[in-house]
């Protein structure tokens, strides 16, 4: 068994004081002269004291600390978008708890109560399912502050988020006014009620006059490498004509790149691959991967000024909120005007 841990009565008992004299040292009480604060810190530190922060947060009400949900700890975004949290609230003075739901929306709901639990005084949350937030939305019926990290304006939940919409239509339209006709897609909505990506991609087909073609659409089994290499290879075993291919994150267009060099597909002559979220991974891949970009900063910043303002507001919550980012595209190699040859 460890070692028991010091009490403010064993730092009483060493230096002669109350319990109360102590305890009111320890917190910087301005009553307590300096010499008396000073002989109770150095004993307190030879002692390997530490303050019951448990029953601090009873009487202060709060812990000082905030709930992260992440999907999937090995997207690249993610992890990116998980330090860059907890990087920001420790300049707040807040600490990060983590957790990976691993998109199973079953482990999702033991996560927010476990948080609940150890009292976190709100949360951020990557939800599995975009549109399946009943438990998140009884979660702010009931006061608790609750950010999400994607979303839609009608979710009736506080959200700050990319325009996952306005990037697809504009990665879209960008290649559409590069002469593309035939443009696919890998769209996993079907697996997770996510329609994003897909809706902009048919908003820029029909500001462009492109009719809607089902062909064009590939299922994937998920958005990393793997899955993105077994689309591209299901597109191609298609035949269906397709010059271009938007992907939903940069893992999966990694892949769709493989495959074609694999296959010898020339990237872009033969086939333009647009990527999602502009990693480190697709900036510096062989043939460099254009890309939607992802403000991890702008958004990191701003979904913690709600969830903060959340936590400090009297009374019943305010309104939900929904803030977007509208993302910029970046252009790289991967993708070129129509080749005529």
């Amino acid at each position: 068994m460890g070692k028991s841990a010091a009490r403010l009565k064993d730092i009483a008992e060493k230096t002669g004081f109350s319990v109360n004299t102590v305890s009111l040292a320890l917190r910087g009480s301005p009553r307590i002269p300096d010499e008396t604060r000073r002989q109770i810190s150095e004993a307190a530190e030879q002692l390997n004291y530490l303050p019951n922060q448990v029953a601090k947060s009873l009487v202060l009400k709060e812990t000082k600390s905030i709930g992260l949900i992440l999907t999937d700890i090995t997207n690249p975004v993610l992890t990116a978008v998980a330090q860059a949290v907890e990087l920001e609230l420790s300049k707040r003075g807040y600490l990060t708890l983590f957790a990976t739901s691993n998109s199973n929306p079953e482990l999702e709901r033991k996560m927010i109560e476990s948080f609940r639990a150890r009292r976190a005084d709100g949360m951020l949350v990557f939800p599995c399912n975009h549109r399946k937030l009943d438990h998140i939305r009884q979660l702010r019926a009931r006061n608790y502050p609750v950010v999400l990290l994607v979303g839609d304006p009608d979710a009736g939940v506080d959200a700050v988020c990319m325009d996952e919409r306005a990037g697809a239509f504009k990665a879209v339209s960008h290649l559409l006014e590069n002469g593309h006709r035939r443009v696919a897609i890998f769209d996993g909505s079907g697996q997770e009620g996510n329609r994003e990506k897909i809706d902009g991609y048919k908003m820029a087909l029909a500001a462009a006059d492109v009719a809607f073609d089902d062909a064009l659409v590939v299922a994937p089994n998920g958005h990393d490498v793997r899955s993105g290499y077994q689309a591209m290879e299901a597109l191609a075993a298609r035949d269906v004509g397709a010059t271009a291919v938007i992907c939903p994150t940069d893992s999966a267009a990694l892949g769709a790149l493989r495959y074609c060099v694999r296959h010898g597909i020339r990237v872009p002559q033969d086939m333009a691959i647009f990527g999602f979220d502009n990693t480190e991974f697709g900036e510096h891949a062989v043939t460099a991967l254009s890309s939607v970009n992802y403000d991890i900063g702008a958004i990191t910043k701003l979904a913690i000024d709600r969830v903060i303002s959340l936590i400090n507001s009297e009374g019943d919550l305010p309104q939900a909120e929904v803030t977007q980012v509208e993302p910029d595209l970046v252009i790289r190699e991967s993708t070129a005007p129509l080749s005529a040859d």
